[in-house]
């Protein structure tokens, strides 16, 4: 790879390793059976689309700490990606979403595909369920025959295990955190856990471990990576909401109809005046809501200025993660690309 950061020929890379890493697995499971076609189907559709932003922040956790490129490290941080999808396939399945990328989510897409047979919507899921979890256990599988020295892979466990659990810790408090009360401390908490550290902070940080980097540089990329990865989540809060679906590829009446405890929610709900609150509380409760729904939410999220504060809240943490990179003694190739991921992933629209 050229000194210049290229993200559109980084993500050409992941995206043709992970095809072809699926395209075989996909084969082992049809050999099995062919009647496993629709699942082998599904499991290359999962990870097939994506920025690759979690694979580009733990190649530049390696290049920070002065590695070269390396096809073996590509595939390590590759694996990254396979997380995110078992994480989507998993969060789709909750929050019964209709859409992602354009296109049906698995389970709806398996739904339709299991068409006629009994029980087909609780087999879909079921089967949505188990590719969410072969995902993951293929990400894992990648990451360790990825070709990296075996010292090298031992540095990084311990992060990948503290990666998965705080995944599926966040996921948790999402769900439990449901329904309640919203409250700004319990969202941003979610954040952190279901999104932030995974996204960003933690493939940064297993980037460097691998590279053996510095107790220092580790600490550097883990106070730009956190901020940064909830900036992440916050701009995904406002597309849930704001966001055009020819744009986002999602329901805009997802967060609603999923009653999500997002910090937008929790902003509108901390600045709104008791009538206002019953409002927020009529609109959200709809048990089948529809754009008229999604017109009045909007309205009364902008009355309350509750979109300005989360706009507020990304550009300050961006500001924060950006100026944790002074200091840290890396070259100014990668001082570059972090600075440029930190942009591209906040300053989106989809």
């Amino acid at each position: 790879m050229s000194e210049r950061w290229d993200p559109t020929a980084f993500k050409e890379r992941v995206d043709t390793l992970l095809r072809d890493f699926l395209a075989e697995e996909a084969g082992h499971l049809v050999r099995i059976d062919p009647a496993l076609q629709p699942v082998a189907d599904h499991l290359q559709r999962a990870a097939g689309h994506g920025k690759r932003l979690r694979a580009a922040f733990c190649y530049w956790g390696w290049r920070a700490a002065d590695q070269p490129d390396s096809d073996a490290l590509l595939r390590a941080a590759a694996s990254m990606e396979l997380v995110h999808a078992a994480a989507i396939v998993h969060d789709d399945l909750i929050d019964d979403s209709p859409l992602r990328h354009h296109l049906p989510t698995v389970h709806v897409s398996l739904e339709t595909a299991l068409a006629g047979r009994p029980r087909a919507r609780a087999a879909a899921r079921s089967l949505a369920m188990l590719i969410g979890d072969h995902l993951m256990a293929l990400a894992g599988q990648l990451f360790a025959v990825s070709g990296l020295p075996a010292a090298y892979l031992a540095r990084a466990r311990p992060m990948w295990a503290r990666l998965a659990r705080e995944l599926v810790a966040g996921e948790c408090l999402e769900i439990l955190s449901t329904g309640t009360g919203p409250d700004p401390d319990v969202s941003m908490k979610v954040v952190r856990y279901k999104t932030a550290k995974y996204t960003v902070e933690q493939p940064l940080l297993i980037g460097s471990l691998l590279a053996g980097a510095s107790p220092a540089l580790r600490a550097g990329l883990s106070a730009y990576g956190m901020p940064l990865g909830e900036a992440f989540q916050l701009r995904d809060d406002l597309l849930g909401l704001f966001g055009e679906p020819g744009d986002t590829g999602k329901d805009s009446l997802d967060d609603i109809r999923g009653h999500r405890p997002t910090t937008l929610l929790a902003k509108a709900w901390q600045a709104a005046l008791p009538a206002q609150r019953e409002h927020l509380a009529r609109v959200f409760g709809r048990r089948d809501p529809g754009e008229e729904q999604l017109r009045e939410m909007r309205e009364l999220m902008i009355d309350l200025e509750a979109p300005q504060e989360v706009e507020h809240m990304i550009t300050s943490r961006v500001r924060e993660a950006v100026g944790h990179l002074d200091g840290l003694g890396m070259s100014r190739h990668a001082r570059g690309a972090l600075t440029d991921l930190a942009r591209s992933a906040t300053d989106r629209r989809t």
